[in-house]
């Protein structure tokens, strides 16, 4: 016999938990993206920067998905990142660009605190308030990678003068802030990363960025000319001669967080390509569903050639996506083995990308190349955004260069 009363009911159930910050932002990511794919269309052929489409970005919580749920945000992960940036890519490559810059930004601080607290409340402060773009200024015309940087900083009392030129500098007319790297001119140069306000007396833009794709995203130069920044404000910059001791322990603590980085960057670009060439398939498929050649009476989507074809191109999507999106995961968990594997996965994303495009225009022939439609505009993008990958032989280098390491072991 049971013991509970016969009029006791069962339990109400539990309301369902309020989502999560990141699922809310999430939410929105199908709405943006048709307003992103709306105008970039206008953006690329103008070369103008999308404000509104930051905008649209920025009021959906997507711009600051990564900021540390400790400052208060929702502490997105390198997963829902990739997430994030092949949607955005879908509507506008530009805008996923700037994007995927800023959340770099944000997941870094989230995980080393290199900016000083207040400098980073002052940039959560205006993300409350609107769209507030960051970017990291490395590249200098002419200057190979690994060299020190040519930009000098000076010091001026309490402060620095930064004097140099960058180019690539994604978003760099709508910059709120720029993480700037440079040399001190001290008799022991030191190099570190300045903080330096988009507004800041000195900085002019160089509208130099005319290229084949990514029109919108603004990669001009930066030009510094003295630019003052407050001395809180340099980063990393490790007293001269603190090659031993402390200093060489804080630069080996530093080498995993580099490659953590490398690992975000690498895969956050390559979701966008992913993102792109989807779109591309999205466009061929319906192309495919429409166009029926006057020898035939039915669309060229039921012969079994183009049918075989898109089938190839949705097989080196799905392994992109999968090779993306799994890594992502594993990066999340902080496995080594994963950290190590995102330069070749970005190598080989973006040529699957960039091969799913141009096999697109391939199969569309005259119209695929038509300024009419996008899918020349996507095998634009796909194709300048080779500008964010390393060298293919020095990704290709480090890769055999492991391989015989571990086989030496072995």
């Amino acid at each position: 016999m049971s013991t509970v009363a016969a009029d006791q009911s069962p339990a109400a159930p539990s309301p369902d938990p309020a989502p999560s910050l990141v699922e809310a932002a999430l939410a929105g990511l199908p709405r943006v993206v048709d307003l992103l794919a709306a105008r970039a269309e206008e953006h690329d052929r103008d070369a103008t920067f999308p404000y509104q489409g930051i905008e649209a970005v920025h009021e959906a919580g997507l711009l600051t998905l990564t900021v540390a749920a400790r400052y208060g945000g929702p502490g997105g992960t390198l997963a829902d990142t990739v997430r994030v940036l092949a949607q955005l890519g879908r509507g506008d490559a530009s805008v996923a660009v700037v994007t995927a810059f800023t959340l770099l930004q944000h997941a870094e601080q989230a995980r080393t605190a290199a900016w000083p607290t207040a400098g980073y409340r002052r940039l959560l402060t205006e993300s409350r308030r609107g769209p507030a773009l960051v970017n990291t200024l490395r590249a200098e015309p002419g200057s190979p990678e690994g060299e020190p940087p040519a930009t000098v900083a000076r010091r001026d009392g309490e402060t620095w003068l930064l004097t140099g030129r960058k180019t690539y500098c994604t978003g760099a007319e709508a910059l709120a802030w720029m993480a700037v790297t440079a040399r001190t001119d001290e008799p022991v140069p030191r190099t570190g990363t300045f903080l330096v306000r988009g507004e800041s007396e000195g900085l002019e833009v160089d509208p130099t960025w005319d290229q084949l794709g990514l029109r919108a995203s603004a990669s001009h130069d930066v030009v510094l000319d003295e630019v003052r920044v407050p001395a809180e404000l340099a980063l990393g910059l490790n007293p001269p001669g603190s090659g031993a001791g402390k200093g060489a322990a804080a630069s080996a603590a530093a080498v995993p967080a580099a490659e953590l980085a490398r690992a975000w960057h690498d895969l956050a670009l390559s979701a966008v390509a992913v993102g792109v060439a989807r779109s591309a398939q999205d466009w061929l498929v319906r192309f495919l569903h429409q166009r029926t050649p006057a020898n035939l009476t039915e669309p060229l989507g039921s012969l079994p050639r183009y049918r075989s074809a898109l089938g190839e191109i949705e097989a080196q999507l799905i392994g992109a996506e999968e090779l993306v999106h799994g890594l992502a995961a594993r990066v999340d968990r902080a496995e080594p083995e994963a950290v190590a594997r995102t330069g070749p996965a970005h190598l080989l994303a973006t040529r699957a990308a960039t091969a799913a495009v141009q096999q697109a225009v391939s199969l569309t022939g005259n119209p695929g190349l038509s300024r009419r439609h996008p899918l020349e505009r996507y095998l634009r993008d796909v194709l300048s955004s080779r500008v964010h990958l390393a060298p293919d032989e020095a990704v290709l280098e480090a890769a055999g260069r492991a391989a015989l390491e571990r086989g030496a072991r072995h």
